[in-house]
């Protein structure tokens, strides 16, 4: 087999190659075009009823644990104002919270369980029918003041 021929033998093992790597990209943008489905058991889906509601009521909750750094970091940016239940994964903290935050332990509640917490920080919002509204994490205090935000609608 001569050189041309050679090179253009591997030019088009190359070409086709390619041919895939694109029509895979093609088909992943797409599958992200029609939207990501909601990752089972990261809290409770929307619309579902809130566990405890009757004992906890409507709000935010923002379920904490005292040895995370970044739940610390979150709960000292809760805007003033906001009220919201922090729920943590043991006994509280020590230190006062700040006002409109109501501290809950979790140690026989079980409330981690219930609403299914798959990390600290983690917010859900519970509407005043009783149904949840949203459940997320919260990575960041700019996470916490968007979800006040829609809590205050």
């Amino acid at each position: 087999m001569s050189f041309q021929n050679s090179a253009l033998l591997l030019s088009w093992v190359a070409i086709l190659l390619l041919a895939l790597v694109v029509a895979g990209l093609v088909r992943q943008v797409h599958a992200l075009g029609q939207g990501a489905s909601r990752p089972a058991g990261l809290g409770p889906a929307p619309g579902a009823p809130a566990p405890a509601f009757d004992r906890l009521g409507p709000g935010l909750l923002l379920f904490l644990d005292r040895e995370c750094g970044v739940c610390a970091d979150v709960l000292a940016a809760v805007p003033d104002g906001t009220a919201l239940r922090a729920i943590f994964a043991g006994p509280p903290p020590g230190e006062a919270a700040r006002p409109g935050v109501t501290v809950l332990a979790d140690e026989q509640d079980g409330l981690f369980a219930d609403y299914r917490v798959p990390a600290t920080p983690f917010a859900v919002l519970v509407g005043a029918d009783g149904r949840v509204r949203a459940a997320e994490p919260v990575g960041s205090p700019e996470a916490l003041r968007a979800l006040t935000l829609e809590a205050a609608r």
